[in-house]
């Protein structure tokens, strides 16, 4: 792992060209040491016919056979013993198949050097207190999704005076506290905190076209912010357009478009993609992004939609160097007003595949009960 931990001392967030040699190099690096430590995964490259220690340009890292998501929610692949995973993460919380992927303590490592470079540049950390809405689960030693843990997570960038979750474990399992989370609004609004949010944006999207409905309209207090993560989903049909869904949180709770913030992230790619003001998800040198034709599998150029394929050297605990996510996107040249040069992912969609259950989905039931 040493040029992995070289290429997450990266200085430059953004910095794709800079960093490409670190790049495949640790890309050879890692593949190699699964190519040696995972024999499912040695099997599958030799199957492939591909020599991972002749990896030396980024052509050969497209060339590198990807995984689907859909195949670690049925196959659990590994180059560490579990008594070296310190956590396991899902991708799914309630039902349907899951994807489980352990992390060591290197891996981890390398992650924690990314949050706290993404939140710098982000301006995501503060020392001031503030008042967390979470909608998303309340974590328990039982829930090991991925979602609630990034969630929890997340309310370490700035000290928690108060956390409240929209789904609230009970002895029949979860259960969806609009009531309580409303309490906890009109809370916030009346504290001298800011309020930061974090959660599916489907959840704070139909709480707050509720509220906007029943007239209800809160000022929170300065430096507030509503950040989304782990995307629509099931709900997908009924995603907002940006501007609307902008216009909607300046609307009910006083927030400006500037302090809206989205992720973009999966278990099996723990790399944190964060919007820029410009709400564009630019590459972070620890990852390339890849965009194939759904027909061949061919890299397309840029401009061009397709799905994603997501990669990077950080895990030392399971093979997910190149994996293909069921999402579709298109990578964008153009240059971006926010000021960075680095192409962005733009997400527009994602693939009917009956078999996958993601943890929105899995979640969407606690919006049917209500």
């Amino acid at each position: 792992m040493r040029l992995a931990k070289k290429l997450f001392s990266s200085k430059k967030l953004y910095d794709l060209p800079g960093t490409e040699k670190r790049f495949v190099e640790a890309m050879r690096e890692n593949a190699m040491f699964h190519y040696a430590h995972c024999e499912d995964y040695k099997r599958i490259l030799d199957e492939a016919e591909y020599d991972p220690s002749k990896i030396s340009t980024l052509d050969d890292i497209i060339d590198l056979p990807f995984l689907p998501t859909l195949y670690f929610k049925h196959h659990v692949l590994q180059s560490l013993p579990d008594k070296k995973m310190l956590i396991k993460a899902t991708s799914s919380g309630t039902s349907g198949a899951m994807s489980n992927i352990g992390f060591d303590f290197s891996s981890l490592w390398l992650g924690l050097k990314m949050v706290i470079r993404v939140g710098k540049y982000h301006k995501l950390w503060s020392l001031k207190p503030q008042n967390y809405i979470i909608f998303g689960y309340q974590p328990t030693k039982e829930n090991n999704t991925a979602v609630s843990k990034t969630a929890l997570g997340f309310t370490f960038f700035a000290p928690a005076k108060s956390r409240t979750f929209a789904l609230e474990k009970s002895p029949s399992g979860y259960k969806l506290n609009w009531e309580r989370v409303e309490k906890a609004l009109a809370k916030c609004a009346k504290s001298h905190l800011p309020m930061r949010t974090i959660g599916f944006p489907a959840y704070t999207y139909f709480l707050l076209k509720d509220l906007k409905e029943r007239g209800v309209h809160y000022q929170m207090p300065k430096g507030s912010m509503v950040t989304l993560g782990g995307g629509w989903k099931q709900f997908y049909a009924q995603q907002a357009d940006k501007k609307e869904f902008y216009a909607l949180v300046k609307d009910v709770l006083g927030i400006d478009e500037d302090h809206v913030i989205e992720f973009f992230g999966a278990v099996e790619h723990p790399i944190l993609y964060t919007d820029c003001r410009c709400h564009h998800f630019h590459i972070p040198c620890y990852s390339r992004i890849f965009i194939r034709d759904p027909d061949t599998m061919r890299p397309l150029k840029n401009g061009n939609p397709g799905l994603i394929n997501l990669t990077t050297p950080m895990l030392r605990s399971a093979p997910i160097l190149s994996v293909m996510t069921d999402d579709l996107g298109v990578i964008h040249d153009e240059p971006c007003d926010c000021g960075l040069s680095t192409p962005w992912l733009e997400i527009i969609g994602r693939v009917g595949v009956a078999d996958i259950v993601t943890c929105a989905a899995g979640a969407e039931k606690y919006l049917k009960d209500e």
